[in-house]
């Protein structure tokens, strides 16, 4: 048997969500990366206690969606798994660059990025590859790659912009193994300058968490 896997690139289209206004008014720009098993519609949901004058919210979508549990119902969505990894990252990541250019930001605007879990991962590759400036960098819930080097924040002045890595205090995938690793690597990573933030609760978003982090 002769099998082989053949490569062809084709154009695809794919939508993201957003929440207010953006306005003369808005201070604080908002990108949020959901976790896996969300859809952007409903993960930006989290964000709405937030002042809707003040912040816009911008929500991309990850674009493997697969049914959840055996119900055939309801729909989540996947950024990556271990298939074909690099490839998928390229096109996940060319995806976001679409994303974040059609919304022509203003300079002056305050950037927050925010990552829930896998969202942490393609957050974090996305600012690395494409050197992107940020006020606010929030991770939470979610490993940073491996594969990521001090370096690649080298670009980073963390006198400007400011690292907040959260999690739950009962996170069941956190233990006390992976936090330690977890810990050294953010340090390492970010030269010592993120704030650790810690929660009580487990792998779950709290919405009245969102707002004291832009405080």
């Amino acid at each position: 048997m002769d099998m082989k896997e053949k490569t062809v690139t084709y154009s695809t289209k794919n939508t993201y969500i957003t929440l207010n206004t953006l306005t003369p008014k808005t201070k604080n720009v908002w990108l949020v990366f959901h976790g896996i098993g969300y859809l952007s519609k409903f993960f930006i949901k989290y964000f709405e206690a937030l002042d809707a004058e003040e912040n816009y919210i911008i929500a991309p979508q990850a674009p493997s969606k697969y049914y959840l549990k055996n119900e055939y119902k309801y729909v989540g969505a996947s950024w990556l798994t271990k298939e074909n990894t690099k490839t998928e990252t390229t096109n996940v990541l060319n995806y976001i660059d679409v994303v974040f250019e059609s919304e022509a930001l203003s300079s002056d605007l305050n950037l927050i990025f925010f990552g829930f879990s896998q969202g942490v991962s393609v957050l974090t590759r996305w600012l690395t590859q494409r050197k992107i400036q940020f006020n606010t960098l929030i991770l939470y819930a979610g490993g940073i790659p491996n594969e990521l080097k001090k370096e690649d924040f080298d670009y980073l002045d963390f006198t400007t912009s400011s690292v907040k890595i959260v999690y739950g205090d009962q996170d069941e995938y956190l233990n006390s193994e992976r936090l330690k690793v977890e810990k050294v690597k953010i340090d390492m990573l970010f030269q010592r300058n993120a704030e650790i933030i810690t929660f009580s609760g487990g792998h779950e978003m709290k919405p009245e968490l969102i707002n004291t982090l832009i405080n």
